[in-house]
């Protein structure tokens, strides 16, 4: 997503999704906001990764658990950045249900909308070429 919203400001001057506005304020240092652009490497790594080592199934487990922590972290630490949209989607705070309501919904759809699906597809893309599942423990 940060990807997406990054290209298509750079090549079509709109912010699709949103959070990479930074990427263009000139207030901002620059060292500052090319170190952003690890976004844009991470993913093809991480793909890289599980075609070299392979893929644990508990991934996503780990992956639940991880956002089960720094959600809540981020809701409470410097509400005024919204890291993680953990007081509203699209950095805006949301106002139409309690804030434990909200988090305790993003902690359920996040995983289920995102995190799973991905899981999925990363599974399958790793059967069908071939990739060893790692063995348990291997972590």
């Amino acid at each position: 997503m940060y990807a997406i919203d990054l290209i298509g400001a750079f090549l079509l001057g709109k912010h699709a999704i949103g959070g990479t506005e930074y990427m263009f304020d000139p207030a901002i240092p620059l060292l500052v906001r090319l170190l952003g652009l690890y976004h844009l490497i991470v993913p093809p790594l991480l793909l890289w990764a599980v075609r070299r080592l392979g893929y644990d199934p508990n991934a996503w487990k780990w992956q639940m658990l991880t956002t089960c922590v720094l959600v809540p972290i981020n809701y409470f630490w410097r509400p005024g950045f919204d890291v993680n949209w953990a007081r509203g989607p699209f950095f805006r705070e949301q106002h139409g249900m309690p804030g434990w309501l909200y988090k305790a919904g993003y902690l359920v759809v996040v995983p289920l909308v995102i995190y799973y699906p991905t899981h999925l597809v990363l599974e399958w893309w790793a059967r069908k070429a071939g990739i060893e599942e790692l063995p348990r423990g291997s972590l």
